[in-house]
């Protein structure tokens, strides 16, 4: 293993770190469904479980196999995004970023799926009645690593190695 991808390993250990201390406290302070307003009519703090994925999709008692579908899907998602980054060449750190980024968050929800049976979600936006499904800091990293990505695939980064072939 390269220095880099050592290196590159601390954004999911701080997405990680950060996703579990912002879960356990609002586990240690807000009981199931409880709504917290912190910004009125746009933003608030509640303390809900999603048993399924993204946006509550499977969120429904008795869904045995969705719970082991999900842990499976995830621990197969970690290594192929580990792969990934692994493969990646030393000057591409943006790429390297958003994946680790991505990892961290998808290792933060399955450490709750594998502990609880469930995920931890608590960051409620809406205006006035109409709500965005409440998310975790994991879910929010890997939404920005994975913008971050497709935003690196599409534009690569330049190489400012190579002098330049134009005329001056």
């Amino acid at each position: 293993m390269k220095k880099h991808h050592i290196w590159m390993a601390w954004p999911a250990l701080a997405v990680l770190i950060l996703d579990q201390i912002s879960k356990w406290i609002v586990v240690q302070t807000l009981q199931v469904h409880e709504y917290v307003p912190v910004i009125q009519g746009f933003f608030a703090l509640v303390h809900v479980r999603n048993r399924g994925m993204a946006f509550g999709l499977f969120n429904r008692p008795g869904m045995d196999v969705g719970f082991y579908l999900l842990v499976v899907a995830s621990v197969a998602a970690g290594v192929v995004l580990i792969l990934w980054m692994l493969r990646v060449k030393e000057e591409n750190q943006r790429l390297m970023f958003g994946l680790s980024m991505i990892l961290g968050g998808a290792v933060g929800n399955l450490a709750d799926r594998v502990r609880f049976g469930e995920v931890i979600d608590f960051l409620d936006f809406h205006v006035g009645s109409l709500h965005w499904p409440a998310f975790n800091l994991a879910d929010s990293a890997i939404t920005v690593g994975t913008f971050w990505v497709a935003l690196n695939l599409i534009l690569p980064q330049r190489n400012t190695s190579t002098p330049s072939s134009g005329k001056q």
